[in-house]
């Protein structure tokens, strides 16, 4: 039996994990009444019970539950952004970190949404050397609004709602993104990329793309294409070469999914790369899921959506 504890079960990855994990053969909660859920004594024996230690925090709660590990035995896997440029972690996307890497780590740090679409595209490119590490790149993504927490979440679900909402907002204005720092150093980026993220009126879903002139690529849209193939032959992350029946790009076509898939468009002097995934399942808990499947030694698609 797996002893598990998430710590902070109340916020929405939180809920998500133990509305999935829930009845999973195998696995034993570790959890604390309502009254101690936030008290540290209490965070601390359970965290140190634990075999995996779920961390669904804001940053600093995450950097004090960190701070309580005694045990050697116990693993964490972090959903904060706390760590994921860390020294002494293992960043938790099995797909280009490798899945030894996970399986072997104690410390595991869950990809941002919109750095897991950014780095699905851009870091195998860097690594082929088809994108310069000093490429100055852009990025748009748009994503639904579960993935701004439960004050967003109800937000948009207010009936009596700004109209505002109804239509797509532009955020992060200031380029200063919390995802931003992983984005560049998974990719290997001399600079952090212009980042534009979107929120929508829909629940779940998102769709990162990276707009690139020939002139920022040492190869051709049909290499790009080669290099996703090989590098996506199998696991969670797939190239898709076509777009949706009506020729659009839905933001919404993943959503439900813990998968993800990659894609290139348009010519031989424009080219677009799209990713597209649920902000909740490959960009949050499906990630999670799939990182502790690792390190159990279990198939990675376990109780997973794909």
């Amino acid at each position: 039996m797996v002893n598990i504890f998430i710590d902070g079960s109340a916020g929405t990855t939180g809920l998500k994990l133990a509305e999935r994990l829930a009845g999973r053969e195998g696995l034993n909660f570790l959890t604390a009444d309502e009254e101690h859920r936030k008290d540290a004594a209490t965070r601390r024996e359970l965290i140190n019970a634990a075999d995996i230690a779920f961390l669904c925090l804001p940053d600093a709660s995450a950097v004090e539950s960190v701070s309580f590990i005694e045990n050697p035995n116990t693993a964490v896997i972090d959903t904060s952004t706390a760590h994921r440029t860390a020294e002494g972690w293992t960043y938790g996307f099995p797909e280009l970190t490798g899945h030894d890497k996970i399986a072997a780590a104690k410390r595991i740090a869950n990809p941002g949404c919109h750095a897991s679409g950014f780095i699905a595209l851009i870091a195998p490119l860097t690594r082929a050397g088809l994108i310069a590490k000093d490429a100055a790149l852009t990025a748009f993504s748009l994503t639904g609004y579960t993935g701004g927490g439960k004050k967003m979440i109800a937000q948009y679900e207010d009936p009596s709602r700004d109209p505002l909402y109804d239509a797509p907002r532009l955020y992060a204005l200031t380029q200063q993104h919390k995802h931003l720092p992983e984005m560049q150093k998974v990719c290997g980026l001399e600079t952090a990329p212009l980042f534009c993220p979107i929120v929508a009126d829909f629940p779940r879903g998102m769709e990162v793309t990276v707009p690139l002139h020939k002139s920022q690529l040492k190869g051709t849209a049909k290499d790009i294409a080669e290099v996703y193939r090989e590098i996506y032959a199998e696991g969670l992350v797939r190239y898709a070469d076509a777009a949706d029946a009506d020729g659009l790009l839905s933001a919404g076509a993943m959503a439900g999914k813990d998968s993800m898939q990659v894609s290139v468009f348009g010519n031989d002097e424009r080219i677009l790369l799209v990713s597209r995934f649920d902000n909740l399942g490959k960009g949050a808990s499906g990630a999670a899921i799939q990182n502790m499947n690792i390190l159990l030694g279990v198939d990675e698609a376990t109780g997973l959506n794909i």
